[in-house]
């Protein structure tokens, strides 16, 4: 990586991090005042909204609820919603907005793809444009990516209530989180967004996919099939393929636009198009793809000041903040690196990476030249920090390096800034992990915000830490020993175990980009993942509220002498090397058999 290759890549993190900055501070404020139940300034023509919904339901707006209640409430709602979004794939061919008559979806299908959209996952197994009516895609698909989003905010809401009370039993109420989230932050942030995106070229049209004529003809192979619809196969079991020429092609249409803002902005990550943010009609010009970026950390950068306003003491926010901040820059600079580096295979064969790439050297293989190496290492990061999922790149074509620091961003837990919501919960479980920690080595009983860590508060943080590496590592195990899980591996070696570990860490820990060389589409895989995901996400809430509720019933102490000061450098570093710690313990021999074998395989030779 050359002198200027490194100018443009931090010339374009500065540029990210100050117009995050920039944006993040004041939507911190809206985002404290929306959790403290008061008026939002400027929004008061939906006051009316939210009453006439709260007595519509039957909500008493002000009755707060325990942590069993909550989260009963919680797990009711998101079970319901992946209810109703399984119906409407499994009956989308009888349903009006389909102009393109596509069929109903296989229940193995359909069950994984409710459970990834309600879990804020996105996981595809399905090429949207041709799997999904509009009317799903609205109705099922973009309704679950505000649910799933306004979800995780709450329960980081209930959670600092948990710091912040003084001896009570409420954190909160999931009905009023749930609708003031909605109504204040994500539909406003989602319409400016969208505004903006078909500003850049993003479409947003009920159209049926139109017929173009080609310039010149294009002939291609593909595998034959059967009377059946089946593909024919040879004597040796492979594919039988014929030629075809063809003089159109078809263009998808749809409501991108809509989708796209919430998408981003939510962390959800997936992709009206099966290409996602590598399809022009979804992510047209390098501005979009900029403040695609910034949208998807905006929301969990905003999330940290508002932390701080809401516990009394900014200084906090600003420290989980300049955690996330030191671990992202580090990893995106990794992977930038990585990228700029020639891939052997080509030097050998004496190709110029200078001519060929559109970059002073680098590897240009998956990547869309709109963005080039640098935009797109960056958004891999981004998306793989955040639990979001969204991708401009193809991962699986990453160098092995490149690909193993999303992979690795991705097992951290998602804290990294992470999702909306899920990023500064599962900081925050980590904080109370470092406190404990420091704790130990000084002698004292640790405190965290002016409440005593104990041994319940302990032993829901080992459970909300552990239950994502047991399902990782536990489901890359069983898929690599069965059959059914060895089949849908299209590289076999190093590669395709960071293919099956890359969809299990994915799954369960809700981001929803892939490796792609894996075809997961299958009844093992879809039930498979499917519940990485589920277990995965409310594995998690259920002991983070559990923890809440416990810091609430609490007296909040007074600072002393004694107390250690969670806000500045000392902590940062410490809680750093609590997340890099614990994500080293879990998963770095299983790392050694993907990535890191893969990189030393692919440069001996």
């Amino acid at each position: 990586m050359d002198v200027h290759s490194l100018a443009r890549g931090a010339l374009l993190l500065a540029l990210f991090f100050a117009i995050l900055l920039a944006l993040s501070w004041p939507l911190g404020i809206l985002l404290a005042r929306v959790a403290d139940g008061g008026r939002v300034r400027g929004f008061g023509w939906l006051r009316r909204a939210e009453s006439g919904l709260y007595r519509a339901a039957g909500i008493e707006a002000e009755q707060g609820m325990d942590w069993k209640a909550y989260a009963a409430a919680l797990l009711v709602f998101n079970a319901v919603g992946a209810l109703v979004v399984y119906l409407l794939q499994r009956t989308q061919a009888w349903l009006p907005l389909n102009p393109q008559g596509l069929g109903n979806l296989s229940p193995d299908l359909a069950f994984n793809t409710a459970v990834s959209f309600v879990s804020n996952t996105n996981w595809q197994g399905y090429a949207g444009e041709q799997t999904m009516s509009y009317l799903t895609q609205m109705l099922a698909l973009t309704c679950q990516n505000f649910f799933s989003a306004a979800t995780g905010i709450a329960v980081v809401f209930a959670l600092i209530r948990g710091f912040s009370a003084r001896s009570a039993q409420s954190i909160g109420n999931f009905w009023v989180d749930l609708v003031r989230i909605t109504l204040y932050v994500l539909l406003p942030l989602s319409l400016v967004f969208s505004l903006f995106l078909m500003g850049q070229g993003v479409i947003q049209n009920f159209s049926s996919y139109q017929q173009v004529q080609l310039v010149e003809p294009l002939t291609y192979a593909q595998a034959k099939s059967g009377e059946d619809g089946q593909p024919l196969k040879d004597a040796h079991g492979q594919p039988v393929m014929e030629s075809v020429t063809t003089t159109t092609q078809t263009i998808a249409m749809g409501p991108v636009a809509s989708q796209e803002a919430i998408k981003i902005l939510g962390t959800n990550g997936g992709g009206f198009f099966n290409a996602n943010s590598a399809h022009p009609y979804e992510n047209p010009t390098p501005l979009s793809n900029l403040i695609q970026m910034v949208a998807i950390f905006l929301i969990p950068a905003g999330l940290c000041f508002a932390f701080g306003g809401l516990v009394g003491e900014r200084r906090q926010g600003w420290a989980i903040l300049a955690a996330m901040t030191v671990l992202f820059v580090v990893m995106a600079a990794s992977v930038m690196m990585a990228e700029h580096q020639a891939h052997p295979a080509l030097q050998a064969l004496g190709v110029d990476q200078q001519a060929s790439s559109l970059q002073s050297g680098g590897n240009m293989e998956g990547k869309e030249t709109r963005f080039g190496i640098d935009a797109s290492a960056l958004f891999a990061a981004v998306t793989t920090a955040a639990s979001c999922g969204a991708v401009n790149a193809m991962h699986d074509s990453l160098m092995p390096l490149g690909g193993a620091v999303p992979l690795i961003l991705i097992q951290f837990g998602e804290v990294v800034f992470g999702g909306v919501g899920s990023g500064l919960y599962g900081m925050l479980v980590f904080a109370i992990m470092a406190v404990f920690i420091a704790g130990l080595m000084i002698g004292r009983t640790p405190e965290y915000l002016g409440k005593k860590i104990q041994a319940y508060e302990m032993k829901m943080t080992s459970i909300a830490i552990l239950v994502t590496p047991v399902l990782v590592l536990a489901g890359t195990a069983i898929a690599v020993m069965l059959d059914a899980g060895q089949a849908a591996v299209a590289n076999p070696g190093a590669h395709g175990f960071s293919e099956i570990m890359y969809a299990f860490s994915s799954a369960a820990n809700n981001n929803g980009s892939a490796f792609a060389g894996l075809s997961a589409n299958t009844p093992f895989y879809n039930c498979m993942l499917a519940l990485a995901m589920w277990f995965g996400r409310f594995g998690v809430i259920v002991p983070v509220l559990a923890i809440a509720g416990s810091l609430a019933a609490k007296q909040r102490l007074q600072t002393t002498a004694g107390t250690m000061p969670t806000h500045g450098l000392m902590f940062v570093g410490l809680l750093i090397g609590v997340v890099v710690l614990v994500g080293v313990l879990n998963y770095v021999p299983a790392l050694a058999l993907g990535p890191i074998v893969e990189h030393l395989q692919l440069f001996a030779k």
